[in-house]
């Protein structure tokens, strides 16, 4: 990490929060609780919706994050990459919607995500869920908040741990895992700091979730005694060429080497059976 950074994190911190607040408080003029947004959608390359909410969010949030640390490089879901990004030491990422469907639909289950990575690590994250009036932050070296209160992993073995993640994967893990299936959490982000602040055990990731659906989520995890990590282990990497990521286990340091174990044998059984 630049040496000059870190005295600077607390009050980048508090600018970065400041700002996903408020993209999220623009981000609700456009949500109706129960009910389809009133933003106009349409239909991006790859056949994922957008809403004039993300981009407007993302335009929002650009210029903040510039102003708080000019010369930074950019990611975002909804910017056309800039392959500068990958020599810059610092790079904003940012999902302006993690969940966009779920904002379409009228489910709080949506957020704001901003990160910051220094040397392809990142150092502050924060996941703002405006509908359900939660802000979960984190910086590195200094724990896990969510709302100005310090978060923390379930600890391991106190009951059947509960499990969120796509359908086909819990079906595949319960064939060799015993767990309480939890409904899907259609935000990634959302699912990873639902493991942090313990009201899930762990959560299971799909592949070809990207760097701005996890970056943030994944720092308030580990700050909060968890990790997501991918089937071999390993940490994610971000800043990538592609920012693109297989499958990823995420729980609590106490469950996690089971609940990974399970999730690479239920990947062999997969494999056996194609």
């Amino acid at each position: 990490m630049p040496e000059n950074l870190m005295p600077r994190l607390p009050d980048l911190a508090l600018s970065t929060r400041q700002a996903a607040i408020a993209a999220g408080e623009m981000a609700m003029g456009f949500f109706r609780p129960g009910a389809a947004t009133s933003a106009r959608i349409w239909t991006k390359q790859g056949g994922s919706p957008v809403t004039e909410a993300d981009t407007g969010v993302d335009s929002f949030l650009k210029v903040s994050c510039a102003m708080a640390l000019p010369g930074a490089a950019w990611l975002s879901e909804e910017t056309a990459d800039d392959p500068a990004r990958l020599g810059s030491r610092l790079v904003w990422v940012v999902d302006p919607i993690d969940g966009t469907r779920a904002f379409m639909a009228g489910s709080p289950d949506w957020c704001v995500c901003v990160a910051l990575l220094a040397d392809n690590e990142p150092i502050l994250g924060i996941v703002h869920a405006p509908a359900l009036g939660l802000t979960y932050e984190a910086r590195r070296g200094a724990g896990a908040l969510c709302n100005g209160a310090p978060i923390t992993v379930a600890a391991a073995g106190l009951r059947e741990p509960r499990i969120a993640g796509p359908k086909p994967m819990l079906d595949a893990l319960a064939r060799g895992f015993s767990f309480e299936a939890q409904p899907k959490v259609p935000s990634l982000a959302l699912r990873l700091a639902r493991v942090a602040d313990a009201s899930l055990d762990g959560g299971l990731v799909s592949p070809d979730a990207r760097d701005w659906d996890l970056a943030a989520a994944d720092l308030i995890l580990r700050e909060a005694g968890g990790q997501v990590t991918t089937l071999d282990g390993s940490r994610l990497g971000y800043n990538r060429v592609r920012p693109v990521h297989a499958t990823l286990v995420a729980a609590g340091a106490g469950l996690h080497p089971a609940l990974l174990a399970a999730a690479l044998s239920m990947r062999q059984s997969s494999l056996s059976r194609s």
